[in-house]
């Protein structure tokens, strides 16, 4: 019988670790989620800078056309 009680109290004591290292990751899912959606608004923000930058710069579309010898 008391082995039967030290192997549940190892199964319940297993049991805890488990929860608390669960909850720790899920921590840090969700940290990591926040971040993601974060670093996504920031991309989305430069490309729109990058494009209106890229609209505004003086240039003709004949500039970037190769000499006629290519």
């Amino acid at each position: 019988m008391n082995e039967l009680i030290a192997r549940l109290d190892e199964l319940e004591t297993r049991l805890a670790f488990q929860d608390d290292t669960i909850q720790a990751l899920n921590d840090v899912v969700s940290r990591q989620e926040l971040e993601l959606e974060r670093l996504q608004r920031a991309l989305e923000l430069l490309a729109r800078r990058q494009a209106d930058l890229a609209a505004s710069m003086p240039g003709d579309a004949e500039d970037d056309q190769p000499p006629p010898h290519y």
